[in-house]
């Protein structure tokens, strides 16, 4: 799928069009970032994300995720599957 093709995802058409203008605004953000930034980046845009008080439902989070990461490498896929873990672990505890 190439960076584009992305957003034309049929799963997409039942998302809260505010979510995918944003998702589509910090899509192109991505594309600017080099491969050893990726993961940064991600974080540093899950952290406005949380700050802007936008709220994606589990499923929407999985659906952006793997739209987003399809062309990616296994070894950053992996890496990034870790920093969720360790999200979900952290956020667990602070609840």
């Amino acid at each position: 799928m190439t960076q584009h093709d992305w957003k034309q995802d049929p799963r997409l058409k039942h998302m809260d069009p505010a979510k995918l203008d944003y998702i589509t605004r910090l899509a192109e953000q991505m594309r600017g970032t080099s491969k050893n930034q990726v993961i940064p980046t991600f974080l540093a845009i899950q952290a406005e994300i949380n700050r802007k008080g936008i709220c994606f439902t589990d499923a929407e989070t999985e659906l952006l995720v793997s739209i987003l990461t399809a062309d990616m490498p296994p070894a950053e896929k992996k890496k990034l599957e870790t920093l969720k873990f360790l999200a979900k672990k952290l956020a667990a505890r602070s609840s």
